[in-house]
């Protein structure tokens, strides 16, 4: 890197899952047919009464600079939605609204940790969380999970890895890469141990709350005693395919809401007006299209192990929520087709790129580098095709 840009650079990576699409997006360029199970978006249009809603407000003239955190609407819409969906009780003060979860996320982390503070994260998480503490100069403290213990930790495990320089516990639920999903019996596991250590704060990203696979979505904001504690990180981009539009949210205690609206103040300042109105329509409006979405990421969830479970080798959790399985693919490391040897996460990926035209992200980038993440976020003829390419391609590995 040139020595005149900032050494805060070199602290951080770009994104695998940005930079498998870059990869992706350059073959197709030349004309070759590459399958997309990378990327994290829905394939769906973002429905009808949340776009209605975005032309009146243009045509309304809602065009003009909005308050940091939010219009009250919306934020009075945020804390409707957590009380209709999740029976927790917050005010429009304790709401900042985001140009995305991802900033929702910067904007909390950057608030909360110092220099050298440790934030603990189960692996396998989401790949900005490691990098985000990285740019605050905190450091990451990883909990290791695995397949066997459905990539979930242990109160035991959380418990001995808090230290005297533990700021945070950052996870998610339903959980990306893994498709894991904490129960409320799991969530008041952890939360016992959170009661002993009222210095720690957490950060419960809720980004695919909708998508869930396996009954009503917990939050650990449930439980009242670590309340205060707990920062909420939640969005539109998943649940109401509005990846484009650019809205995310948080709900913390007022403390720190403030502290994150000083800090986007000077970034950003506030996300679009428009976004704004049409997530206001998507939060209090009718919500069968999502739950629409979620019945067809159920069929390609099952259709995806099917086709998953068919390949020799592969070990695979069957995922509770969001939209992706993160097979272990160890058992291809050291194999060979003859001209590409198979040596980790990364040259799986690379192989399955060049030589499916599918791409994935490798597990590296989430923590787990025994794993590679496909996303079932495509269409049913889409995904079959993919993974026959998969499977063919894996068949020539000996």
């Amino acid at each position: 890197m040139s020595n005149y840009l900032s050494s805060l650079l070199q602290r951080f990576n770009e994104p695998e899952t940005l930079k498998m699409a870059k990869l992706g997006r350059e073959l197709r360029a030349k004309g070759i047919d590459v399958i997309d199970l990378s990327l994290g978006e829905p394939d769906f249009d973002t429905p009808k009464h949340i776009k209605d809603a975005a032309i009146k407000a243009i045509n309304d003239n809602w065009s003009h600079y909005t308050p940091v955190a939010g219009f009250l609407d919306l934020r009075e819409a945020v804390c409707n939605k957590l009380k209709r969906d999740n029976n927790l009780d917050y005010k429009p003060e304790n709401i900042i609204t985001s140009t995305g979860a991802k900033q929702s996320l910067a904007n909390t982390i950057l608030a909360l940790v110092n220099v050298d503070e440790e934030v603990i994260i189960p692996t396998p998480y989401w790949v900005t969380y490691s990098e985000l503490v990285k740019i605050a100069g905190g450091k990451v403290v990883e909990i290791k999970t695995s397949v066997e213990s459905k990539f979930k930790i242990t109160p035991a495990q959380l418990d001995a890895a808090i230290t005297s320089k533990t700021k945070a516990f950052l996870f998610s639920s339903p959980c990306n890469p893994s498709g894991a999903v904490y129960s409320k019996e799991e969530l008041a596991g952890l939360a016992e141990v959170f009661k002993k250590h009222p210095n720690v704060y957490i950060i419960s990203d809720e980004i695919y709350e909708y998508i869930n696979f396996v009954g009503k979505h917990e939050s650990i904001a449930q439980f009242s005693e670590l309340k205060d504690r707990i920062i909420i990180v939640n969005g539109l981009s998943k649940g109401f395919a509005m990846t484009g539009w650019r809205l995310g949210y948080i709900a913390a205690n007022v403390e720190i809401a403030k502290a994150t609206e000083k800090l986007q103040g000077q970034f950003t300042s506030a996300t679009c007006s428009i976004t704004q109105k049409a997530a206001v329509a998507a939060l209090t409006g009718d919500l069968k299209p999502s739950f629409e979405m979620t019945e067809e990421f159920t069929q390609r969830r099952l259709l995806t192990m099917k086709l998953v479970n068919d390949i020799p080798g592969l070990k695979c959790f069957e995922p509770e929520g969001a939209f992706y399985v993160f097979p272990d693919v160890s058992y291809y490391f050291g194999k060979s087709d003859g001209n590409e040897t198979i040596h980790n996460s990364a040259d799986f990926s690379m192989y399955i790129l060049n030589t499916a035209h599918v791409s994935c992200v490798m597990g590296d980038a989430f923590g787990e580098p025994n794993c590679v993440r496909f996303s079932f976020a495509n269409s049913q003829p889409n995904i079959t095709k993919a993974w026959s390419r998969i499977k063919d391609a894996l068949a020539r590995l000996k």
